[in-house]
């Protein structure tokens, strides 16, 4: 296994589109929606295992989590665990993720990917993942995964990528736009285009490529962090992330460099991928009844002349559903919501109207 290779998993989303299962003090990358034994930052963890060494593993979440991450992930050491003080989006996160690896060995190669994706076809994943790698290695490029779409969803962001194919690899080509969630007309013409794909959130660079981009594109930021390299990986370095959070701003990596940087692009792959980004992800990923039902866990719901629901309850809880079609029912702790299937992507809109109405107790 190549001691170059990292991964850098991000794990510091709240999830509110799963609410209420996903709550604040445990978002969705700590819950194991399939009941398989395994949650998905589990499950995400156990597959980089086999792209890098287990100690080349980093996981950079907000600091309220890292207990969890203990929990969850007990084979990490401290320093594999990083812990940020406020949430900045993504470009404060990856900065100082690949700072710590790059000082750590300036020779990285570099993953960067979210915690609470599913991918069915492992094989695939890892066919991708490595050859990205080797292409980073060899080129001084920023490649992101680029999934080949089977439908026109509004959901995910969408990559459009060109003819001109990188020279040491041509399934690699460069990335002509980034566009976030269109409408459906949009989504459709992209479809139709061809050369359009769902934006994964996957990246690979080496550690010298990001870096330079950050030096490049975002200066400002890039400024914060290498004042503290030497704090990296040292008992100083908590307190410096803790002061550069503050100057830094709300900014994602793909609004702060992939979309202004030149040197980007895109490998078209298809290995089963979903962000699981509502609870529609969730129906449309597992097993169904004869009738499109899906129960999570099923133990104890009887269903009735009721068919395409989405239920996810407490596995000791009682529930009987009579007559109800294509719905979302989802209930944890002190919550119930009922909600129909095609109005589920206004989940986001009701949490911020529990939050106004009764604060944070709910959330």
């Amino acid at each position: 296994m190549n001691k170059n290779y990292y991964a850098l998993i991000m794990a510091g989303g709240v999830g509110s589109r799963f609410w209420p299962a996903s709550r604040t003090d445990y978002p969705k990358q700590f819950i194991d929606f399939f009941g398989v034994g395994k949650t998905l930052i589990q499950s995400t963890y156990d597959r980089f295992l086999k792209v890098c060494p287990p100690e080349n593993i980093f996981i950079v979440t907000n600091e309220i989590y890292t207990d969890l991450i203990k929990q969850q992930l007990p084979d990490l050491c401290e320093n594999q665990i990083l812990g940020e003080p406020l949430l900045r989006n993504t470009a404060p996160c990856i900065a100082y993720g690949c700072l710590k690896i790059s000082e750590l060995n300036p020779d990285a190669q570099i993953v960067v990917a979210p915690s609470d994706h599913t991918i069915s076809n492992s094989e695939g994943f890892l066919s991708a993942i490595n050859q990205a790698l080797k292409a980073s290695t060899e080129n001084n490029t920023l490649i992101t995964l680029g999934i080949k779409p089977s439908r026109a969803d509004t959901g995910y962001g969408y990559i459009q990528y060109t003819d001109h194919n990188l020279k040491s690899d041509k399934d690699l080509h460069k990335v002509k736009t980034f566009t976030e969630k269109p409408n459906l007309e949009l989504a459709k013409s992209f479809i139709q285009s061809g050369d359009f794909l769902w934006n994964s959130g996957i990246f690979i660079w080496s550690a010298k490529s990001i870096l330079s981009s950050f030096e490049k594109h975002l200066p400002d930021m890039h400024e914060i962090f290498i004042a503290g390299k030497n704090a990296m990986n040292s008992d100083r370095e908590k307190s410096f992330i803790n002061n550069a959070y503050l100057q830094c701003t709300n900014i994602s990596i793909d609004f702060g460099i992939m979309e202004k940087a030149d040197n980007v692009y895109v490998l078209p792959a298809d290995f089963g991928w979903s962000d699981l980004g509502t609870w529609a992800s969730i129906y449309d990923m597992a097993d169904k009844d004869y009738v499109g039902n899906v129960v999570i866990p099923s133990e104890h719901v009887i269903m009735y002349d009721s068919s395409n629901c989405m239920v996810n309850v407490p596995k000791d809880k009682l529930v009987i559903l009579r007559g109800l079609h294509d719905f979302v029912v989802v209930e944890n702790d002190n919550i119930l919501m009922i909600c129909p299937r095609d109005e589920e992507q206004k989940v986001k809109e009701v949490v911020a109207d529990v939050k106004s109405r009764f604060g944070t107790k709910f959330i």
